[in-house]
C-alpha cells in the first residue's frame, strides 16, 4: 500500500515532467519558426525600404522631369505662337516682295522699251545732223554719245601736217558744223585737238599738247571770225595724243588719232526736247 501510494505521487511528478519537455520542445520549434518568420520579414523589410528609397528617388526624379517637360511644353507653346506670328509677318513680308518684284520687273520691261526707242531715236538723230550738215565722208564721223552730238573730223580735212593752219578745204566743212552749232544758239560747242603719239617740236611749237591746243583754237577762229559762231557757245581744249581712238602702232592708226572732235553739248531738258521732235518725226512715218 505504502509503495502504491508513493508510485502514485511520483507518476504525476513524471507525467507533469514529460509534458514540460515536449511543450518546451514545441516551443523551441515555434520559437525557431517565429524567428525563421522574423528573419525573413526583416529581410523584406529591409527589402521594401530599399524599393521604397529607391521608389522615392525615382519618384523625385520622375517629379524633376515632369518639371522639365512642362516647362518644356510651355516654351514650345510660346515658340509655336511666335512662329505663328513670324510666319504670319513672313508671309506677308513674301507678298510685298512679290510686289515689289513685279514693280521693278514692269519698270525693267519700261526701261527696255525707252532704251528701244532711245535707240531709234539716236539713229535717227544722227541721220538727222548728217542730212542737215550734209555730211556723208567716211573722215567724218557724226554720232551721239550720252546725250552729246559728236562731229570728229580726221586731221587730213582740216590741217596740213605738223601745221595748226585750217586748210581751205577745212571751211566747207566747217561752214556745215556752223550751221549745226548755230541752229542750237543754247547749246554749247568744245573743239578738241587731238595728235597722235610721234613727238612733235618746231620753232613755234613745243609739243604735241601745243599742237593740240593751237589746232583747237584755230578752228574755234575760223568758227568765229568767218563763220558766225556766237563765241559765248565756242570751248577750245587741246587733248594731245592722249585719248587715242586706237593703238598708235600703224601709220594708218596713228591716221586715225589725229583728229579734230567737235562736241555739242545740250543742257538734259534741251537734249530730251530733240529726242522729243525725233520721237514724234518717227511716229508719222
Amino acid at each position: 500500500m505504502k509503495k502504491i501510494l508513493i508510485l502514485a505521487a511520483i507518476i504525476p511528478f513524471v507525467l507533469t515532467s514529460c509534458v514540460s519537455r515536449k511543450k518546451f520542445a514545441m516551443l523551441e520549434v515555434r520559437e525557431k519558426a517565429t524567428q525563421d518568420l522574423l528573419n525573413t520579414a526583416t529581410v523584406k523589410l529591409n527589402s521594401c525600404l530599399d524599393e521604397k528609397e529607391k521608389l522615392n528617388t525615382d519618384n523625385t526624379s520622375l517629379a524633376s522631369q515632369l518639371e522639365y517637360l512642362k516647362k518644356t511644353n510651355s516654351d514650345l507653346m510660346i515658340m509655336s505662337k511666335d512662329m505663328a506670328i513670324l510666319s504670319a509677318k513672313g508671309s506677308e513680308n513674301l507678298e510685298k516682295s512679290l510686289e515689289s518684284l513685279k514693280e521693278k520687273d514692269l519698270k525693267i520691261t519700261r526701261l527696255q522699251d525707252a532704251l528701244t526707242k532711245k535707240d531709234s531715236v539716236t539713229l535717227a538723230l544722227v541721220t538727222s545732223l548728217k542730212r542737215e550738215v550734209g555730211m556723208d565722208d567716211p573722215d567724218i564721223n557724226i554720232n551721239v554719245e550720252k546725250g552729246v552730238v559728236m562731229i570728229s573730223i580726221a586731221d587730213n580735212l582740216l590741217f596740213k601736217s605738223g601745221s595748226f593752219e585750217v586748210n581751205a578745204k577745212a571751211k566747207n566743212v566747217l561752214a556745215k558744223v556752223a550751221k549745226v552749232i548755230n541752229s542750237k544758239p543754247d547749246f554749247e560747242c568744245m573743239v578738241e585737238g587731238h595728235t597722235d603719239n610721234v613727238p612733235y617740236k618746231s620753232a613755234v611749237l613745243l609739243d604735241n599738247w601745243d599742237l593740240s591746243v593751237k589746232r583747237s583754237t584755230a578752228i574755234v577762229r575760223v568758227l568765229h571770225n568767218d563763220l558766225g559762231v556766237n563765241p559765248k557757245q565756242l570751248i577750245p581744249a587741246g587733248r594731245s595724243s592722249y585719248v587715242p581712238l586706237v593703238a598708235n602702232n600703224t601709220p594708218e592708226n596713228r591716221a586715225k588719232n589725229r583728229r579734230t572732235r567737235i562736241i555739242i553739248m545740250p543742257k538734259i531738258d534741251q537734249f530730251y526736247d530733240m529726242l522729243e521732235k525725233e520721237m514724234k518725226n518717227l511716229g508719222k512715218k
